[in-house]
């Protein structure tokens, strides 16, 4: 027995070691070699690339800045979107060496002491962090409609607003009373950003601060109100466009690669600015080292900065529920019975007065308080209409008020939304008025939303929830 254990163990030490195992794979003038260390590790070697050197830098960049498996890792128009982007970043870049460079001008002109500038540098950039604040209040809004918050935030209103301002400036001295009439002239304009701030969205409010910075050395006494109130427009739009940002990389994520995605335009963002930068310094010290400059090339990098996001926020295929989509999905249907995806629909949106009404939608209007739409003795009418459903639809002669439970989906506005389309159909055709048409288009839309909700989910459409923005819900 002991001989017999001895003879197995000295055939085990004689058994040769193992080798790795290892293949080669060729894949487009690509031989790379794969091997299983012993540890269990994966080892790559390049073993032959017979690519061209153009072919290997392309590649190598698209790597770097695309996300792994790239077309077919994203939905469409994620091309056109980066493009865009990458020149959105770099005018932007451009712009703030332009406002920087008049900001420190400006700076420097004033009549005090260095301590003084600084801590007037440093009250100017707080007034960044006070719109930060303000504009955090409005993230409901930036989900219900993320495009139009990234486009026009205020930007061109502002600037356009600002170079007016510098023209009048430049035309002539200012004078004490006018000092003070542009100081109160400014403050007046930080209420008129909270206001527009609704109706409004990043790019624009980054523009309008960009143009404040631009002008003020033209008005050196008043650094600190010119200079704050323009980091106070940028902040506002630093919180909406990082807000707007995880909806419009969510479209484009096709394999639930939403951080591939993030990471990757972010390296476009930097490489971008550091562009912008270079081309911002060289024109600082060229065509704009002069005010005359500036006036010229910070409104032209402006228009191509905004439209450069106009055409981000086209290409984008967002595909959740809101008003406007809901709205346009339920008229295109109700008239044709076809469905569009949110690629075929996204070029079809309106970006800057999404609240328009609708006529083969119903023209229907969602968020209004319960109160201002039906009456308390007529709410239980009301909800006795439709006691199945998680909406109240008021019929007026102008709109259709949808008011939605607090628990309501977007299958639960759908509903509603084609059962005021129907509704406002068949009042159309009908030759006299009937007090059934809310029940003839409700048994209509019963007969048609199995296979439209189907047909919709199908296409790509998010229906678990419905982004109404800062709408009013109510609760029995």
């Amino acid at each position: 027995m002991k001989i017999l254990i001895k003879m197995q163990r000295k055939e085990a030490d004689e058994l040769p070691p193992q080798v790795p195992i290892s293949w080669v794979e060729i894949s487009s003038s690509v031989s790379r070699q794969y091997q299983f260390e012993p540890d269990g590790k994966l080892s790559v070697r390049m073993v032959d690339d017979s690519r061209p050197v153009a072919q290997r830098m392309v590649e190598s960049f698209l790597n770097k800045f695309f996300p792994s498996g790239y077309p077919y890792s994203v939905n469409e128009g994620y091309l056109r979107y980066t493009q865009f982007r990458a020149l959105q970043h770099f005018t932007s870049a451009a712009l703030s060496v332009l406002s920087t460079q008049s900001l420190l001008f400006a700076a420097g002109l004033r009549p005090t002491p260095a301590q003084a500038t600084a801590v007037s540098w440093i009250l100017k950039d707080g007034m960044q962090h006070v719109g930060k604040l303000i504009c955090s209040n409005l993230g409901a809004r930036m989900d219900s409609e993320p495009k139009r918050w990234r486009i026009l935030g205020l930007h061109d209103v502002h600037r356009a607003l600002c170079y007016a301002v510098i023209l009048l400036i430049s035309l002539k001295e200012l004078l004490l009373q006018e000092l003070i009439l542009l100081l109160a002239f400014l403050c007046h304009i930080i209420k008129i950003l909270i206001i527009l701030a609704f109706y409004t969205a990043a790019d624009v409010l980054y523009d309008l601060g960009t143009g404040l910075e631009v002008m003020s050395p033209l008005c050196p006494h008043l650094f600190l109100e010119v200079a704050g109130l323009g980091n106070f427009a940028k902040g506002m739009a630093v919180v909406a466009a990082r807000a707007t940002r995880l909806p419009i990389y969510s479209s484009f994520a096709k394999e639930g690669n939403l951080s591939d995605l993030f990471a990757k335009g972010e390296a476009i963002s930097t490489l971008f600015n550091v562009l912008g930068l270079g081309a911002g310094i060289h024109l600082a010290s060229t065509i704009c080292s002069s005010m005359q400059g500036k006036l010229v090339v910070a409104p032209l990098l402006s228009i191509i900065h905004v439209y450069s996001v106009c055409e981000e926020m086209r290409a984008t295929p967002v595909n959740t529920l809101n008003p406007q989509r809901t709205a346009m999905i339920v008229a295109e249907f109700v008239k044709t019975g076809k469905i569009s995806s949110p690629a075929d629909l996204r070029y079809q949106e309106d970006l800057v007065f999404p609240g328009r009404l609708i006529e083969d939608a119903g023209n229907v209007k969602v968020g209004r308080s319960l109160h201002e739409v039906v009456s308390p003795s007529k709410l239980r009418q009301f909800k006795e209409t439709f006691p199945e459903e998680k909406f109240l639809l008021n019929r007026g002669s102008r709109w259709t008020d949808m008011i939605l439970e607090h628990d309501a989906t977007g299958e639960d506005a759908l509903r509603g939304w084609m059962v005021a389309a129907y509704a406002s159909d068949m009042e159309r055709l009908a030759r006299e008025p009937s007090t059934n048409i809310s029940h003839e288009a409700y048994e209509k839309m019963n007969s048609v939303f199995s296979p439209f909700l189907a047909e919709l989910q199908a296409k790509g459409w998010h229906t678990d929830r419905f982004l109404d923005g800062t709408g009013s819900r109510f609760v029995f």
